[in-house]
Parts: C-alpha cells; sequence; structure tokens
C-alpha cells in the first residue's frame, strides 16, 4: 500500500474557464455557461454530450469545440444515462417518456439524421424480469457486440449481438445480486471479453468469451456510483475501484496494487496514463445510499491527477460542486453545477521535465526523475543527460560503483573520454573496466577503447575475463582484433595473442609472435602449410629465411610442396578434388642463403618433378654443383660431380643463356664444360684458340680436321700458330701443308711469308708442298691451252657456216620426220637448223608456225634471259628517282651494276613468219639459228 501522503506534488496542468467566443463586434470574453439542470453528461466523436435530469425536458445536447451548442428531444419526460462509444457514431441513452419507473434505453446513430435528429436504430426497455427497478450505470462495448446495464436491486442486464438491431442481439440477465450495481466496465484482451460488475459491496468478474460465463469474486467490498474506471495499457488495463480509504486496481481473476488515497471519492476516471480523483474537501461527510453520489451537497470538493506510476500527483486543485469530468479534444474539461467548465490542458512533455527535473536535482531524487521521463517517453538524449547528472552526483559522493552503473545508461550519447577520465586511477580500474566491458558489448568501441580494456585486464592480471573477452565466437567480436593482438603482444600475453590471431585469421600477426616472440618455428611451418596458396606463398617469402635456418629439412619440404603442386594441409577436400597452385621456384632461392645442401636437393627435386621449371633454377644448380666440383678433394666424389654438372649442361636448358652458362664454366675452370658449350655455339675458333693456350697439338689439329670443313680458317690460323713456334713443328706444318694443298686454300705464296716466320722452318718443310703445287699449276697450263684451241677451232667452224648460209642455198636432205622418226612425205616443213617434220606432226606438236618445236625448249631459255635484261633496260626512271632519293647513291648504282642494267646489248627482232624460205638472211643470222625459219615443201 503506498501512502499518497508521501507523494510529491506538482501542477502538469493548466486551468482556465471556457469563455464564449467572441462576437462579430468584437465583444465577448465572459465565461461560457450551460442550461440549467443537467446532470448526466459523457463525452466522445468531437463532442461534449449532455442529459438533463432536473429540467424534466428529455433533450439531449451536443457541444462542438466551437461552444455552437444544438439539442435534439430525445425523451418526453428525462434522460438519466449516456454512453457516447469513442470508435463509433454511437450514443446510447437511457430515459424516460413516462411518469414511473419505465427506463427506456435508445441507441442513436449520430451520422443519420431522422427529421434533422440523430436516427434512433434501437430502442428496448430496461427492465430485469419482471420488476420494473431503476437503472443505475451503463456500459457499451466498442465492438457494439456488447451492452451491460445495471440496476438498483443488484442485477445486469447484458446484451449479446448488435446493439444496434433488435433482431441481430439477445438479452439476457447475467447478474443478480442484494446490493445496487454501482459500476460496470468490458476488458478486451486478445480475443478474450470480460465484464467487471461492482456493486456497493462486492466486486466481481465474468468471463464473456466462455460459455455459461463463468464469474468470480475479486473482493467483499464495493464503492458508489461514478466511483470505477478500467484504466489503459499502461497500466494493464486494471479495473480501478475508488472506496473511501484507498483505492483498489483489479486484474479479472486476482486483486492488484492498492493505493491509500482517503477521503470521500465521487467521481473516478481514467485519462492518459494519470487516475483523475473527485472527493469531498472535509473527510467527515454522511455517507448516502450509492456511497458518495450526494448531489445536493454544495461542499467544496478536491480534483486530484494521479501519476500512479512514478507515485506523484500532477495536479491538484478545489472546485464547487462538480458534475463530472470529460476527456475530449486532448484535455480534461471539468463541469460544475452552476453550468461553468473548467479547462485543465496538460502542459507539454518538455516543460514538465524541466520543472520537474529542477526541482527533483536540487532534491537529488534522480530515479524519480528518470522514471518521470520514462513514463512520458523522453527521447534517449534527454535521459541521457539524468543519467549522467545522476553519475556525477554519485561520483562527487564516492560512490564510484554506482556512479560507474549511472555512466554506463550513457553509452551511446555521452562521449566516452568524459567518463574514462573519471575513472583512470588505478584504485578505480575495476569500474573503468566494467564501463570499457559494456562499450564493447554495445559494439561502440574504437582501436584506443580496446587498448585501454585490455590494459585494465592485464593491470588487473584477470586471465579469466581476458579469455571470455577474446574468446567470443566470431559473430559476436565487438573490438578491433588487430589492436587486441598488438597489445597483447606488448603485454606478454602471448599465448593469448596467438590465440585471437589464429581464431580471426591475422596470420602475419600469428607468425611474427611464433617466430619472434614464441619462437615456435616448427609450430609456425605447420600453420604456414594450412594457409591458402596465396598467403602461404608470401609468408615463405617473408620468414623463409628464419625457418631455414632453425628448421632447414621441414622447410625444404615444404616449398618442395609449395613450388609443385601446393594443397593447405587443413583442406577438407580429398586429393585431387582441388587442382594444385604451383609457386615460382626460382623466387625461392634467396630462401637458402647459407644452406647450400638443402638448396642442391630442393634444386634437383624441381628439375626432376618439373622440368619446364624457371631458368634461374638450373642456372644455379649449375653454379652449385660447379662449386662443389671445385672445391672437392676427394677423386671418385670429383669425378661424380663432374658427370653431374657435364650432364646438366648437356640437358639443352641453357641454350637461351649460353654466355651465362659459359662464365660460370670459366670461372671454375671447367674446360669439359667450356669446350662442350664452344661446340654448342659453333665457336670453333676459341676451341682451337683453348688448345692452342695449352700447346695441345694434336688436339689443334684434330679440331682443324673436325670443323675445318665447317670453317676453312681454322687450317690457316693453324699454320700461323704452328709457323710462330720456335720448337720443331715440322710434324704438324706437314700435316696443315697438306690438308691446305688438297682443299687449295691457300695461295702458295701466302704459305711461304707465313712459314718465313718461323725460324725452325727450312725449305725442306715446304718443298713436297711447293713441288706438288707447281706441277698441279703445269698440268692446269696445260689443261687450258687445250680448251683455248678448241674454242678457236669450235670459232672457226662456226663462222664457217654463217658464211656458207649467206652464200649458199640450203639443201634438206631429212628422209625422217623428227617427231614421229617415219618416212618423211608432203607435204612436210624444214627448219634451218635441220630438222624437218611431217605436216601433220608440226601442226600437232608445235606452239608457234615459226619455231621449230625440236629447238624451242633451248631457243626460250635463251629468249628469256634476253627479254629480262630487255626488261631492265626500262628502268632508268626508277633509277634516277632511288638515286636522288636515297642518301648513298654509290649503294644504288652498284646495286644497278650487279643487276646488269649498264650492260651493251644488241636484240635482233623477230622475222615475219611465213611458208616461203626467208629471203632476209641479212637481217641476222645469229638471231637465224636460235629462232629457225620454217620451211614448207
Amino acid at each position: 500500500m503506498a501512502a499518497y501522503l508521501q507523494w510529491r506534488r506538482f501542477v502538469f496542468f493548466d486551468r482556465e474557464t471556457v469563455k464564449e467566443p467572441p462576437a462579430p463586434d468584437g465583444a465577448g470574453g465572459k465565461a461560457f455557461a450551460l442550461p440549467p439542470g443537467i446532470a448526466v453528461c459523457d463525452s466522445g466523436r468531437g463532442s461534449l454530450v449532455f442529459g438533463d435530469i432536473l429540467r424534466g425536458d428529455g433533450q439531449i445536447w451536443f457541444l462542438p469545440r466551437s461552444l455552437q451548442l444544438s439539442s435534439f428531444q430525445a425523451y418526453k419526460l428525462r434522460v438519466t444515462h449516456l454512453y457516447q462509444l469513442k470508435q463509433h457514431s454511437i450514443l446510447v441513452s437511457v430515459g424516460e417518456d413516462e411518469e414511473g419507473i419505465n427506463p427506456l434505453v435508445k441507441v442513436w446513430n449520430l451520422e443519420k439524421r431522422d427529421s434533422g435528429n440523430p436516427l434512433c436504430t434501437r430502442i428496448f426497455p430496461a427492465i430485469p424480469g419482471n420488476k420494473p427497478t431503476v437503472v443505475s450505470c451503463l456500459t457499451v462495448h466498442e465492438n457494439l457486440n456488447f451492452m451491460a446495464i445495471g440496476f438498483a436491486d443488484g442485477s445486469v442486464i447484458l446484451t449479446k449481438g448488435d446493439i444496434t438491431r433488435d433482431r441481430h442481439s439477445k438479452t439476457q440477465i447475467l447478474h443478480e445480486g442484494s446490493y445496487p450495481v454501482t459500476g460496470l466496465a468490458f476488458r478486451q484482451s486478445g480475443k478474450t471479453t470480460h465484464l467487471f460488475v461492482v456493486t456497493t459491496e462486492n466486486i466481481q468478474s465474468y468471463m464473456l468469451s466462455a460459455k455459461d460465463y463463468p464469474h468470480l469474486e475479486l473482493d467483499t467490498h464495493g464503492c458508489g456510483l461514478r466511483c470505477s474506471s478500467l484504466s489503459d495499457p499502461s497500466q494493464d488495463l486494471q479495473f480501478i475501484v475508488a472506496g473511501n480509504e484507498c483505492v483498489y486496481l483489479y486484474q479479472p481473476d486476482e486483486r492488484g496494487p492498492c493505493f491509500a488515497f482517503e477521503g470521500q471519492k465521487l467521481i473516478v476516471h481514467w485519462y492518459r496514463g494519470y487516475l483523475v480523483i473527485v472527493s469531498k474537501d472535509r473527510k467527515t461527510s454522511p455517507k448516502s445510499e450509492f456511497a458518495g453520489n450526494e448531489a445536493q451537497n454544495s461542499d467544496k470538493q478536491v480534483l486530484n491527477i494521479y501519476d500512479l506510476c512514478n507515485k506523484f500527483i500532477a495536479y491538484s486543485s478545489i472546485f464547487d460542486d462538480i458534475v463530472d469530468v470529460l476527456a475530449e479534444w486532448g484535455s480534461l474539461y471539468v463541469l460544475t453545477r452552476d453550468g461553468k467548465i473548467h479547462v485543465l490542458q496538460e502542459k507539454d512533455t518538455q516543460t514538465k521535465l524541466e520543472a520537474r527535473r529542477s526541482m527533483l536535482f536540487r532534491k537529488n531524487l534522480f530515479e524519480m526523475a528518470i522514471n518521470l521521463a520514462k513514463s512520458h517517453h523522453l527521447d534517449s538524449d534527454g535521459l541521457s543527460e539524468i543519467f549522467r547528472q545522476y553519475g556525477d552526483h554519485l561520483y562527487n559522493k564516492g560512490n564510484h560503483d554506482g556512479a560507474i552503473q549511472q555512466y554506463i545508461r550513457t553509452i551511446g550519447k555521452l562521449e566516452p573520454s568524459y567518463v574514462i577520465r573519471k575513472f583512470l586511477d588505478a584504485q578505480r580500474i575495476h569500474n573503468l573496466t566494467a564501463y570499457l566491458q559494456t562499450l564493447h558489448l554495445q559494439s561502440l568501441a574504437n582501436a584506443d577503447h580496446t587498448t585501454l580494456l585490455l590494459n585494465c585486464y592485464t593491470k588487473l592480471k584477470d586471465s579469466s575475463k581476458l579469455e571470455e573477452f577474446i574468446k567470443t565466437s566470431e559473430s559476436e567480436v565487438r573490438f578491433d582484433v588487430e589492436t587486441a593482438i598488438k597489445v597483447l603482444r606488448q603485454a606478454g600475453y602471448y599465448s593469448h595473442a596467438v590465440y585471437l590471431a589464429e581464431k580471426h585469421a591475422h596470420h602475419e600477426w600469428y607468425l611474427k609472435i611464433q617466430l619472434e616472440d614464441i619462437k615456435n618455428y616448427q609450430e609456425a611451418l605447420h600453420y604456414i602449410g594450412k594457409l591458402p596458396f596465396d598467403q602461404a606463398e608470401s609468408n615463405m617469402k617473408r620468414y623463409g629465411k628464419i625457418l631455414m635456418h632453425h628448421v632447414p629439412n621441414e622447410t625444404t619440404e615444404l616449398l618442395k610442396i609449395l613450388c609443385t603442386d601446393y594443397q593447405p594441409s587443413g583442406d577438407s577436400e580429398g586429393p585431387g578434388m582441388l587442382e594444385g597452385k604451383k609457386a615460382n621456384s626460382e623466387e625461392f632461392i634467396p630462401v637458402f642463403a647459407n644452406n647450400s645442401r638443402e638448396l642442391k636437393a630442393f634444386l634437383e627435386h624441381m628439375t626432376e618433378v618439373q622440368a619446364d621449371s624457371p631458368q634461374g633454377v638450373y642456372d644455379t644448380l649449375l653454379e652449385l654443383r660447379l662449386q662443389n666440383w671445385a672445391h672437392e678433394q676427394d677423386e671418385q666424389v670429383k669425378e661424380k660431380l663432374h658427370n653431374e654438372a657435364l650432364t646438366l649442361l648437356k640437358s639443352g636448358r641453357f641454350k637461351t643463356v649460353f654466355d651465362k652458362a659459359l662464365v660460370l664454366c670459366q670461372m671454375h675452370n671447367f674446360k669439359d664444360g667450356v669446350l662442350y658449350l664452344y661446340e654448342q655455339g659453333k665457336l670453333f675458333q676459341q676451341i682451337m684458340h683453348y688448345h692452342m693456350q695449352n700447346e695441345q697439338y694434336k688436339k689443334v689439329i684434330e679440331v682443324c680436321e673436325l670443323y675445318g670443313d665447317q670453317e676453312a680458317c681454322l687450317w690457316e690460323q693453324a699454320l700461323g700458330y704452328f709457323a710462330r713456334k720456335e720448337e720443331d713443328c715440322k710434324e704438324y706444318i706437314a700435316a696443315v701443308l697438306k690438308h691446305i694443298e688438297n682443299k687449295n686454300l691457300m695461295p702458295p705464296l701466302l704459305v711461304v711469308q707465313t712459314l718465313a716466320h718461323n725460324s725452325t722452318a727450312t725449305l725442306s718443310v715446304i718443298k713436297d708442298y711447293l713441288v706438288n703445287k707447281l706441277q698441279k699449276q703445269s698440268r692446269q697450263i696445260e689443261q687450258d691451252e687445250q680448251r683455248i684451241k678448241k674454242y678457236r677451232e669450235e670459232t672457226t667452224r662456226i663462222r664457217q657456216e654463217i658464211e656458207e648460209l649467206k652464200a649458199s642455198p640450203k639443201i634438206f636432205q631429212k628422209t625422217k620426220c623428227s617427231i614421229c622418226t617415219g618416212a618423211l612425205e608432203l607435204p612436210s616443213v624444214h627448219f634451218l637448223c635441220g630438222h624437218s617434220f611431217h605436216q601433220h606432226c608440226f601442226e600437232s606438236y608445235s606452239e608457234s608456225d615459226s619455231e621449230c618445236p625440236t629447238c624451242m625448249p633451248e631457243n626460250r631459255k635463251v629468249m628469256d634471259m634476253i627479254r629480262a635484261q630487255e626488261q631492265k633496260r626500262d628502268l632508268h626512271d626508277q633509277f634516277q628517282h632511288q638515286l636522288k632519293c636515297s642518301n648513298d647513291g654509290f649503294s644504288v648504282v652498284a646495286d644497278y651494276f650487279g643487276r646488269g642494267v649498264f650492260n651493251k646489248l644488241t636484240l635482233i627482232t623477230d622475222l615475219p613468219s611465213g611458208k616461203a624460205v626467208a629471203t632476209t638472211i641479212e637481217a641476222g643470222l645469229q638471231r637465224e639459228l636460235l629462232l629457225p625459219t620454217k620451211r614448207s615443201t
């Protein structure tokens, strides 16, 4: 039970008297007055509704906001009860049309008119059973399916169905008792409907949504007329019953809280979360028949407006003879017996809060201020400011635990630095930790906050809290992971930092801590093997040297896998399910610094399993093998290394890097490799020079014999080499001279001049050479003289034939055809070249009438050569243009000389074709020999 005397009082409502609207002439301002005798009223649908009892004219009055009062005749005698529905334009009234106890219920549709008045849709007598009695109270459900009427004899009738029509509703007696019914109220919760019935002596609840309407007695005391009401959802739709000592709240199945509001209650209403109670100003007053309704009593009355949630009085004022309190247009209207209307206008929320907060803050009643703000739905910014002031108050009092709880409630609105600065003292670190934890839980922390919180954990050495903080699920992470890792590492919590890095896939931090702090190289290498290809590759490039230094064998094995067919070791896919990726093995060669044994194993593995390895792999492997060969002392091992290096050279992988391989072999004095590369590069002179430098005379001769056909100058160089030797080289000089003589590579004079530089070479060395050479030249001279003689005889013969053709007739004595070799018959065709043909053979095989078919192929070759030279003679203009435009005119002239453009040439034109003997032999017998004219016999 809460005693209201302890409740604080506020003035959250402004009181004014309703005044008449100003007249057109500007006059007005006097108080508005209702017609006298009004005793019943209600409100809703934008109007205040009044009915009369004392006047006895049966009028129902409507007062809109414009204060233009209107009425219509509802009953002949009087109106006793009104109920205006809030969601429908339906008005239900109870009144009398004749003297006696004969109440009538009328249902009015205010939207429809009948002769200018609202349409009455239903009329029925309000009589429970056969005994007439006075109606004491009335209520209607907003769904228009229930209506309850209470009577002074304790009866309650219930109308179920459409209350606006007779045919669709059913009326029955719901309750019978010995005490007058003073209040009724419907309560709707979901699909469940309850009816509260209160009498002067008890309170009952009926469940209307169940069969037979089961009921439950809630209490054994009641209240007077108009002293009960139903709260809104803010108070869970509780039924309020105001007795003279206390105010009780009820649920459909039990009694709720109780408030000790003393005084005789006259009127009770619920308005927007407030409980409105009108009570007598005097505490002692005779009790009437209905416990509180003394209309004729003129004592002062007190109107109190209570906030039950926050336990304060929002308004209190004294009025004269209140008829009722109505709620409409967002305000409370107090109707008094003198016809005046007083309006109570609630102040706006901000004004109320400012007024109350200033007073509460002065008295440090922060809890009450917070409750007030919440009940009035103050925004989060306003609430946060209250929490901040409350926290400051507790902090100044030294209550740091309580203060931090209030500051936590400001998270999201108040700048965290405001709170953090207050609790940086080491003695308050646990408070700061609580605040930072909540800041992270709401995902409002930045990297600095994470750093600070982790430092708090480490200062407190609270490992359990630290583990709880970092071991949240990935979806619940509310901090910057990288910052947390840095702080934990700096504080020496390496295991926690490693856990966090591994969980959130911060691979770089995991490896950095494992390798630099924990020194767990084996675990770091195993972790890299579980990473995706790209990350595994980059981390091996970064940390490969460290790992190679400490775990060389395992690192080498991982690199082999990484560069061949890599799949993460933790991959759930089976073998062959994913195509492995390959790294560039050449890029990992620097990792093996100072680990030549592992490097050799790695490179040899790569060349075996991956023949198309980068060239750098083969180059490095060659260099490594040459180094091992050069430094090896054991002859057997050295021979093995020699063969391995030479085999690698002969693999064909060094064609594109010939020079590099040659330099490597020369640096390590690898003779066989150098000679092999010279041979592959066709550097025969270098091979011979190599043997010359080593004075290997037989090798010099062998080189000349092997490669002399491809490069003839080798013999000349060999002769010069041996000629410069002061020692006796007659044997080698003789071998060289023999080959020079056979191939005729040098003039004899040059040979003599070359050997003249050798002081040991005597004439006997070249005697045989010179004799053989002179003999050959003598034989050549004899052959040339015989050829000259033959050409002269041939020339004389041809000249004689020409003279004969010029001076003597040609006699054709051929008896056989030159084509078919058959006996020659007329008609026949003869040519000056001496060939004869049958005419039909000639016509069948000849391509031209003027050419001999037998001589034509040879003649054609000659003619093509003549025509080609003739065409070149027409290139004069082109030659002049190129000569002018070219930077090197001599090269143009030389090119045209080479093509025979400037040769003098005589071209004999063709003779006219015909079958008669040519009579113009003088035109050129040389051409006739090439193009014989045919003769027809």
